[in-house]
């Protein structure tokens, strides 16, 4: 409760005084060199005095934009162009007197290597854009998330919530599919969480919330994509930037960063390189009651670990881009991820009778050793078709994981008197390794109403092998245990084409798109000598329309409707198919399905928008045969493996406000109330569970002074029906202050994260025959963090860069 009244607290300062009249309006028109009108292009409003983004406006057909219903105050006209130079407006000030004001005739310059040091324009965003398909969160603007990492960024998002295992789930539904740069991670679970460690916060651009998915995008993910935008620079020169931090909790931790871009007339390089070491610590509790066939008590189970962890990551991609000519652009990346770490639990489990009187004590001391090395290669080809914006793209990757761990399990048991009546070992040896071809087509073509037309083609082959090679040691022997050995191999071929089609008619918008998805795969495990070998193959074709509908309710389109629809698709990840078991401990054992049934969702949503200050958004979503965690008991041995759940059902509305207050202050406030139900056969129990769950989120940033500034932020939610389990209530309050320094290239930031230690995992285990379980996770969540940034180098305006995208969804079903 102490815990709570402290985040509270700390979020009431968010929230109070109303906003200002608004009056005025901005007026103007853009030409091209040549003197014809230059439509499409984006104009954006800044305060004078600090470079805040305050909106965008595109131009119409004949040129002409227009800025109502501003405040008094005074303003900047910036427009950014890859193909025009920089153009900054002088000061416009708008008054009571002067509520109007027509802006010259803008010319746009073609680009010229003028050295950006001439105007310097810093513009603050806003941490949230609604677009018509999509939701963009801007990285820069969290203080609190600099020099961390995308984890970091992620569990700040409005909507998004990180449970203990890494699982993501959007506005309250599971099945999330995470992309970087369009290129999905292939990783789910505690591997994807140990993947999105690596990455820093400060290569990071934007998070892109998409609960509907364009057609162009991979059917993956039934709760949606969330697609994280690196950054890449677009001028010209030499320039980069190195970010240092260090941070405190239970234990150190460091981070590295370097990021370099080249780029002269016909060839651009780019490269980034991070190291960061993991020092992490965990400290879980689990009970459970047994029962007998009349719900008396029969015997209880209590256990305490210790659990560290300790890495070292390595991460890296360097590109290049030939401008072959101002129309064809040929690029090439590399990225490579390698990662090497050992964990150790100390586990103590108590086994008593129905009185508490102790009848064992087992003591297990597990330990592992594991790497974990990914690298890709994307080729592209970009072709610019005419001046209008057709344009044709075409992608090839390949991607390969390896994966190795050398596992450790020690059990003693002691009597009740401390004499041992029991010893065993265990070792194991789990090599994996996954290879992905990926390659796909794209064409755009502009229409008439800023419509335009999209089709392209995609086919991708996965192919798995797992090896799982654990020995009992008997008088330091290692005997072969083949209950638990295994070998197995999956091969998977996808093919896709799609067509999205998106036009305007006088305050309609319409975007709709269809999909055609055919799969085929085919798992081998090969078996052992006690375990017969098996096979099984699967074909499906799928159809996956989206649509998505704007309309603007007054002339000005301050306040717009917005509904869409689509279908979606979750696929199991590789290894979730591989029946073989790995034990945690003694008492609790992993294992994957190879039954497993692609699950299917539609999601309908129906949003309500203000300007870019207010949104509110209701929605309704279904899947059959979700895939999820399911846990079954046997004899006293907790299974957990993935499963198929029946039918779930969501029921969501959200509230999202980005507010100025004042030049000084911006706050932004998310809350969500969703509805849950669940309902399937569930090995020998039938699941029917349903619950509702409140989520709030706020962040409150400062502008002190030229130099200076802060935010406080932070989240709270209530307790979480999840098929089989039941989240405890859980928030935390993250506090971040920035200092710019060496002539605003470097800057200090301190933050402290979870500052109540509020973020603490909990939670029950429902629908177990005869058994009633729950657990407590203490993560090492509270630290204090210091980050240094710097950029270096001259800036020239640049040609734009082609974001390679060749493998879309495989990346996504990959754990390490």
């Amino acid at each position: 409760m102490k815990i709570k009244i402290h985040f509270l607290a700390g979020l009431l300062c968010l929230i109070s005084i109303s906003l200002k009249a608004q009056t005025g309006s901005i007026k103007g028109k853009v030409i091209h060199p040549e003197k014809t009108s230059a439509n499409g292009i984006l104009i954006s409003l800044l305060l004078a005095k600090d470079a805040t983004l305050i909106k965008t406006q595109i131009s119409e057909n004949d040129g002409s934009f227009e800025f109502p219903n501003l405040l008094d105050d005074t303003y900047t006209l910036v427009i950014e162009d890859d193909r025009y130079t920089l153009f900054q407006s002088q000061s416009i000030s708008l008054s009571k007197d002067q509520p109007l004001f027509i802006v010259p005739t803008i010319t746009l310059q073609p680009t010229e290597a003028n050295s950006l040091k001439e105007v310097v324009v810093q513009k603050k965003k806003m941490f949230v854009e609604n677009k018509i398909d999509k939701t963009v969160l801007n990285v820069d603007a969290l203080i609190s998330a600099s020099g961390g990492d995308a984890m970091d960024v992620l569990e700040k998002a409005p909507g998004i919530i990180v449970d203990q295992n890494g699982t993501i789930t959007f506005k309250g539904k599971s099945g999330v599919a995470v992309f970087i740069d369009d290129k999905p991670t292939y990783l789910s679970g505690a591997d994807l969480e140990a993947y999105l460690k690596s990455l820093p916060a400060s290569t990071l651009n934007q998070i892109e919330l998409m609960t509907n998915p364009p057609a162009k995008y991979d059917a993956a993910g039934g709760a949606g994509i969330i697609n994280i935008i690196t950054k890449k620079s677009k001028v010209k020169g030499f320039n980069g930037s190195v970010t240092s931090r260090a941070s405190l909790g239970k234990r150190a931790q460091t981070r590295q960063g370097l990021n370099l871009n080249y780029l002269n007339n016909n060839v651009k390089v780019f490269g980034n390189l991070s190291y960061n070491y993991q020092n992490g610590l965990n400290d879980l509790y689990i009970f459970r009651r047994f029962k007998n066939e009349d719900l008396t008590i029969k015997s209880l189970f209590d256990q305490t670990s210790i659990m560290t962890r300790t890495g070292n990551n390595v991460n890296g991609k360097v590109g290049a881009d030939y401008y072959i000519n101002e129309k064809t652009t040929l690029g090439v990346g590399v990225t490579g991820t390698f990662r090497s770490g050992s964990s150790q639990s100390d586990v103590n489990s108590r086994l008593s009778d129905a009185n508490s009187v102790l009848d064992s004590t087992i003591i297990a001391k597990n330990r592992e050793k594991n790497t974990f090395k990914n690298g890709g290669l994307n080729l592209n080809y970009r072709y610019d078709i005419d001046s209008v914006g057709t344009k044709f793209t075409a992608d090839f990757d390949y991607l390969r994981y390896g994966t190795d761990a050398q596992q450790q399990f020690n059990n003693t048991v002691f009597q009740p008197d401390n004499s041992i009546s029991n010893q065993n070992e265990l070792r194991g040896n789990l090599p994996s390794k996954i290879d992905i071809y990926s390659f796909k087509t794209d064409y755009a073509k502009p229409l008439k109403n800023n419509g335009s037309l999209e089709t392209g083609y995609k086919v991708s082959y996965s192919k798995t092998d797992n090896i799982a090679d654990y020995r009992d040691v008997i008088n330091n022997i290692p005997i072969p245990n083949y209950d638990t050995s295994n070998h197995f191999r999956y091969n998977e071929i996808i093919n896709a084409a799609y067509v999205n089609f998106n036009t305007s008619y006088k305050r309609f918008t319409l975007q709709t798109g269809l999909r055609l998805e055919h799969t085929y795969s085919k798992g081998n495990q090969l078996g052992n000598l006690e375990k017969p070998a098996s096979q099984f193959k699967r074909s499906y074709t799928n159809l996956f329309p989206t649509v998505y509908v704007q309309y603007k309710l007054d002339s000005i389109g301050n306040n717009q409707l917005v509904s869409s629809y689509g279908k979606r698709i979750n696929r199991p990840y590789f290894q979730d198919l591989n029946p073989f078991i790995s034990p945690l401990d003694r008492f609790t054992y992993y294992g994957g399905n190879p039954f497993l049934n692609p699950s299917f969702a539609h999601n309908v949503d129906l949003s309500y928008r203000y300007k870019g200050y207010f949104s509110t958004t209701v929605s309704y979503g279904n899947t059959r045969d979700d895939i999820n965690e399911t846990i079954e008991i046997d004899e006293g041995i907790y299974y957990s493996r993935p499963g198929n759940i029946g039918k779930s059902e969501y029921y969501s509305i959200n509230v999202t406000a980005d507010i100025p207050f004042y030049k000084w202050w911006n706050v932004n406030l998310y809350s969500e109330i969703t509805h849950s139900k669940f309902k399937s056969k569930l090995y020998t129990e039938n699941l029917d569970t349903s619950g509702t769950f409140w989520h709030f989120s706020g962040n409150s940033s400062f502008i002190f002074s030229k130099d200076w500034s802060g935010e406080i932020g932070g989240y709270y939610q209530t307790d979480i029906v999840s098929s089989q389990f039941t989240l405890g209530a859980r928030g935390a309050v993250n506090i971040g202050i920035k200092k710019k320094i060496m002539q605003d290239k470097g800057s200090l930031q301190f933050s402290v994260n979870d500052a109540f230690y509020g973020n603490i995992n909990n939670g029950i285990i429902n629908n177990l025959r005869l058994t009633d379980a729950n657990w407590v996770n203490k993560p090492d969540s509270r630290f204090a963090a210091l980050t240094f940034t710097y950029s270096f180098g001259n800036a020239f305006k640049s040609k734009e860069q082609h974001n390679a995208s060749g493998a879309d969804s495989e990346k996504n079903r990959v754990k390490e």
